[in-house]
This record gives structure tokens, C-alpha cells and sequence, in this order.
């Protein structure tokens, strides 16, 4: 007897972010269409989380696919030391005049947590080649930058770093710039400044932290004191690039703007793995040198695969039409008036900290435990997959982050659910 799809994966999968002792079998799904996953039985389900934050413009998009096709046939991969391609230069051509700040390169890696791993690496190098000793990071409580060492380090302490924190290196962190602590900020600051390296941020919304968003005017005040004291500035857009916040970047709502800036997720569509870390003239020319040690030693097999590339500069297309900005600009105002109404209704009684920002929509569950690990996650995704919608909340925290191909019914099926949510 032939078996299952989740009866072989269960003999030789170790899935992400997965405790297999409680696993509910995995679904298997066979295809995707716009904001829709299929399983093998044909049932869908809205992506109503863009699986994992990365799909922006719907599964199988076929003119991502198409360019995918195309660029496979030319060149499906080269090593980026000594040799260059189209795709690579094209689309940092494309990316530096969108971004927010003052950019002048591109480096490529493959995911959120290797882009951030170069940033970091700029950072403190930068400033050994100056023969400079700053070595301290400051960063953000509730932060998460990635998973290995590097992001995991500049990352708060949590469930997510637990087994390894010995091996961490030490980061000054502190909290998000709110209404009456910014002197006491700015004083940690000024105890630690002459040593700090750099300081790395996620601009207005912390994701894994459990979707937390802080005060754009307070940034930038915190910013402008960071930078009075020659400190790098690492923007990490990760989640929030490519519009999830309403802007093409989350750093457009700010007048201060980072020397370096960490891309991945929704960069390719949600197609291929991509990293991107871009910085300033100023970062790059401290590594140019007749000193070979002086060098920036990094890179991957992988760096700026010509797929991959090829399928970020189609996704670049897609997002660049009206159409696409119409779309995010639409999600956030629907989010917006849905948000509303959670907190005029009966339902504020069982919710908390009802909030939005762009496409991005948030609320806790009232439970007493307001930490990941809490198990009402479980039962909010077994309810939302019994009505057609994937979620998948962080802890207590429910949220959606649609494609921003969701139709307008698909859009309003997610919010009746979450307004009728069983708790």
C-alpha cells in the first residue's frame, strides 16, 4: 500500500521551529494559486501570513515563473569572486534609488539571518580597519534578527536563543523609543557610546518579537542621537521591506536614515532564497585598500545566484505597477477600518493591544501568558484551517500579513473569522 505524502514526511523530515513530539501531522500541499495553498485532498486555504511573510504576490505567479524559466536556460549559476552576470547588476542598479537612505552597493547572501550576519561583519570590521576600538552592538529588546549566531547574538534573549546563549557575544540592549523613556535611553547611549560599533534595528514593527510597533517621531530622535556619535546604523527590513508597512520600506516613514540596510523575504516574491545587504560609500571605501587584510572576507556559494536574481527583478516589476501599490494601499485601509471595529466591538474583552501597521494587522489573545511558547497558537491554527485560512500565531500574538494579490472577499473571510474567533 502506497503511502501518504505526511507519512513518508513524518519518516525523514525535521521541520522548522518544531517540537515532533507534539506535531500535528503537516498537511501536504500540492499546489498555490494567488493567495491560496491546495492539499492533495483539493481543500485551500488563504495564506493569510504569506508563508512566513515572504509571498507578496500570490503562488505560481506566472510571470515570475516565466522569468525564473527564462534565466535557467541562459545561466543557473556562477561564482560571484572574479566573474559577474546581468541579473546581479541589474537589480542593484534597480534596488539602490529605492531605498531608504544614501546607498552606493549591493552585497549578496541568501536569507534574513546571512544578510544580517554581513552587516554585522561590515560593521565591526569597518571600524577595525579604521584601527578603531568599538566592538559593542547595541540593540532592541524584543528584537529578532535571524538564526544564526551572528543575528542570533544581536537578538533578545528568548525561547528562540535559550540553548545557545553562552555562546552569544555580548550586546548592550535596550528598549524601543516610547513616550517618557527617551532620556533614559539617551542616557545608555552616552555611558556605552565611545565603544558601540553599531546599533541594529527593525524600523517600527519588531516581527518574531511578537509584531511590535513603536513610534516612527521617537525613532528618529533616537536615531539622531545614535548618529551625533558616529555610530553605524543597520536597518533591518527583512520583514518590512518591499511594502508590508504601506511604504515600499518601513525606514520612508523616518528622516534618519541607516548606513546599512538587510533585505531578504518578500525580495523575490517568495520565490527563491536572496539576501541583500546594501551600504553607504562611507562603509565601502573603509575596505578599500592596498592592505589585502583589509579585505572583506564573506561570501557564499550561492551569492547572487542569477535565479534568484532574475526572480527578484520580476517581483520588482510586479511591484512597481500601480496595481500592486493600489493593492497594499487597499489591505491597509481595509486592515485599518477591521481594526476599528475589533476595538469598538465586544470582542476587545478577550483581545489586547489591537493594532496595525500597512498591510500588517495584529491583536493578543488575553490568557495570562503572554510568552511563544503558549499553546493557544495550536487551537487558533486548527480553527482557522477548519474554515479555509492558514495562521500561524507567535504565541498569544494573532496576526495576518496577506499577499497582496488577496481578493477582497478572501480579505473579508479572514476578518469574520478572526472577529468570531473561539478562545
Amino acid at each position: 500500500m502506497q503511502r501518504s505524502l505526511t507519512e513518508r514526511d513524518q519518516q525523514v523530515i525535521w521541520h522548522p521551529y518544531t517540537q515532533h513530539k507534539q506535531m500535528i501531522p503537516p498537511v501536504p500541499i500540492v499546489h498555490g494559486k494567488g493567495a491560496l495553498l491546495f492539499d492533495e485532498s483539493g481543500n485551500a486555504y488563504i495564506d493569510a501570513i504569506s508563508s512566513w511573510w515572504v509571498n507578496i504576490h500570490g503562488h505560481a505567479h506566472p510571470y515570475i515563473a516565466e522569468k525564473i524559466y527564462e534565466q535557467a536556460r541562459i545561466l543557473e549559476h556562477v561564482i560571484f569572486t572574479g566573474f559577474t552576470h546581468e541579473p546581479a547588476v541589474l537589480l542593484a542598479e534597480r534596488l539602490l534609488p529605492l531605498l531608504p537612505g544614501d546607498f552606493s552597493r549591493i552585497f549578496y547572501s541568501d536569507n534574513g539571518s546571512t544578510a544580517v550576519e554581513v552587516a554585522i561583519k561590515m560593521s565591526i570590521q569597518y571600524w577595525k580597519n579604521k584601527s578603531a576600538k568599538k566592538t559593542k552592538i547595541l540593540a532592541f529588546h524584543h528584537s529578532y534578527h535571524g538564526d544564526t549566531f551572528g543575528s542570533m547574538s544581536v537578538s533578545d534573549r528568548s525561547v528562540f536563543t535559550a540553548a545557545f546563549d553562552d555562546y552569544l557575544f555580548e550586546v548592550i540592549f535596550m528598549d524601543v523609543p516610547a513616550p517618557g523613556n527617551m532620556e533614559e535611553l539617551k542616557q545608555k547611549l552616552n555611558q556605552y557610546a565611545g565603544e558601540i560599533a553599531c546599533f541594529i534595528y527593525e524600523p517600527l514593527l519588531q516581527g518574531a518579537g511578537g509584531m511590535r510597533i513603536y513610534d516612527a517621531g521617537l525613532m528618529d530622535e533616537l536615531l539622531q542621537a545614535v548618529q551625533s556619535q558616529d555610530i553605524i546604523c543597520i536597518s533591518d527590513e527583512v520583514l518590512t521591506g518591499f511594502g508590508r508597512t504601506g511604504k515600499l520600506f518601513a525606514g520612508e516613514y523616518l528622516k534618519h536614515q541607516a548606513d546599512i540596510l538587510c533585505l531578504s523575504k518578500g525580495i523575490s516574491g517568495g520565490t527563491m532564497a536572496l539576501g541583500v545587504t546594501a551600504c553607504s560609500q562611507r562603509i565601502f571605501e573603509a575596505f578599500l585598500s592596498d592592505d589585502r587584510s583589509k579585505t572583506f572576507f564573506h561570501g557564499h556559494s550561492f551569492t547572487a545566484n542569477p535565479i534568484a536574481c532574475s526572480a527578484a527583478l520580476a517581483s520588482l516589476d510586479l511591484l512597481q505597477k500601480e496595481d500592486c501599490l493600489r493593492s497594499i494601499q487597499n489591505i491597509s485601509f481595509q486592515n485599518k477600518k477591521f481594526i476599528s471595529g475589533l476595538e469598538s466591538s465586544n470582542e476587545k474583552r478577550r483581545i489586547k493591544n489591537i493594532r496595525q501597521l500597512g498591510t500588517i494587522a495584529a491583536f493578543e489573545i488575553i490568557t495570562g501568558n503572554d510568552e511563544y511558547l503558549n499553546n493557544i497558537s495550536f487551537s487558533v491554527t486548527k480553527q482557522a484551517m477548519e474554515n479555509g485560512i492558514y495562521l500561524r500565531p507567535l504565541g498569544n500574538t494573532v496576526y495576518i500579513m496577506p499577499p497582496y494579490c488577496i481578493s477582497g472577499e478572501e480579505l473579508e473571510k479572514v476578518y469574520d473569522f478572526l472577529t468570531h474567533l473561539k478562545i
